[in-house]
């Protein structure tokens, strides 16, 4: 027997039902904030994830020569694949340029809880405006998708951080631009190393200052008020004094959004990714249990890296499916959906023929009709009709067809009305917005 490759997954109805109620919140959240959606090839060339990640990326990825002998690759994230649409139409896409994908993506990777080798993703960027404002606009809009799932500030928080901060006190510290990578490497993944991990890493960053670069990055995470942010930023000069006033501009920006509550400034987090260029920010359960529920930053620089010609600023975040379903799962915010027709029509087989042209009619008036597909006597097709969960029986036996009516049955109060088939339409509209027959 056939089983699903590991790091993939089915998803019957019921799975599928919660799946798309989460896509349906990314877009009607998105699009109140005027975000369009976009779309686009899941196999992109291989090379164009190289350029912006480097060969190591390869190893990450489901890729293949194709039969045409080009070097492919599935998707595994969409920020490359939008560097590259818009690069090619930038003087014809008026600015700034809102839109938003939801899509799947594929990593070859070990599986693990939250994390798989195919996954859905909520992508959202805003490019061709370098204004703090679009950085608060992205932050508000996964705040309010995370409310409108039922998450609040005692669910999740925003940990806020800034690439250019951590250059402006790693200049400080005297470490250069060489070794800035390497550095901010280490602090990426300093949360989930041992301190003699961090040392090493340092020490092989820069050799002879590793447990004195360690102690004064431990010093920085630690900074967690705008206040000794803006302390230790004055040391840096007028750039830091400067970066201490745009550190204002967005946390006010924030406040006005409504989103403040959510944010805490958290220097630990940097976004491994070397592409980031300022803002960056991660959401966590507020609990701090599990991976990061959304990711994102400001990327200035990696459109005109991508195409070669375009400069444009940047700026995005993505929302995996797995790791937020099962934290709304654990907190009893995943829906179920009933998945039952609106209408089970039950009638005579020798009423097939007068039957099959009512359900027509009822599924283009935009009801969900299910019947019989056997030759069943009454009782079993009552039995098949409260199996399937419908709300409405529609019974046409011989009387009905030929007086050109039709019984409507209310199966949760057990009312019947019987109603002439010209007015079947008007008459189950008027049930809808009664709530039943009364």
């Amino acid at each position: 027997m056939f089983e699903t490759l590991p790091g993939f997954r089915d998803f019957p109805p019921e799975d599928c039902a919660r799946r798309n109620h989460l896509f349906r919140v990314f877009r009607t959240v998105a699009h109140a904030f005027n975000f369009s959606e976009y779309d686009a090839p899941i196999l992109e060339p291989l090379d164009l994830y190289v350029e912006k990640s480097g060969e190591e990326i390869v190893g990450q990825l489901f890729h293949f020569e194709d039969k045409g002998n080009r070097r492919v690759a599935l998707r595994p994230e969409l920020t490359p694949t939008l560097a590259r649409m818009v690069a090619s139409r930038a003087n014809a896409l008026p600015k700034p340029i809102k839109w938003f994908n939801v899509g799947e993506h594929f990593r070859y990777e070990r599986p693990q809880k939250g994390r798989g080798r195919s996954f859905y993703q909520f992508n959202a960027d805003l490019l061709g405006e370098s204004n703090l404002g679009a950085d608060a606009e992205l932050i508000a809009l996964l705040v309010a998708i995370f409310e409108t799932l039922g998450l609040s500030v005692r669910d999740f928080r925003i940990r806020l951080s800034d690439r250019t901060t951590w250059v402006l006190f790693l200049n400080a510290l005297g470490v250069t631009e060489e070794q800035r990578p390497s550095v901010l490497d280490a602090i990426d993944k300093s949360e989930r190393r041992k301190p003699e991990q961090n040392k090493e890493s340092l020490e092989n960053a820069l050799p002879g200052r590793g447990e004195e670069i360690l102690a004064e990055i431990d010093s920085i995470k630690k900074i967690d008020s705008l206040d000794a942010l803006q302390n230790r930023l004055n040391e840096c000069g007028d750039e830091g004094k400067e970066r201490a006033s745009q550190w204002f501009t967005l946390l006010e920006y924030l406040e006005g959004h409504g989103a403040d509550d959510y944010i805490k400034i958290d220097l630990s987090i940097v976004r491994g990714l070397a592409y980031y260029t300022g803002f960056v920010y991660e959401a966590f359960e507020a609990s701090g249990q599990g991976r990061a529920l959304a990711g994102g930053g400001r990327y200035d620089h990696l459109i005109k890296k991508l195409s070669g010609n375009v400069d444009m600023p940047a700026s995005g975040f993505a929302i995996g499916d797995m790791t937020l379903s099962d934290c709304l799962q654990s907190k009893g915010l995943l829906p179920t959906y009933i998945l039952a027709p609106d209408l089970f029509l039950i009638g005579d087989h020798e009423e097939r023929k007068s039957s099959l042209p009512i359900i027509a009619r009822c599924r283009k008036a935009g009801f969900s009709v299910a019947y019989s597909l056997k030759n069943a006597a009454f009782g079993k097709q009552f039995k098949e009709a409260g199996k399937s969960g419908a709300r409405y029986g529609l019974i046409l036996g011989e009387d009905e067809r030929i007086k050109n009516e039709i019984k409507i049955k209310d199966f949760r109060s057990g009312k019947e009305k019987t109603v002439s088939l010209k007015n079947l339409i008007e008459q189950l509209e008027n049930l809808d917005e009664a709530g039943g027959i009364e």
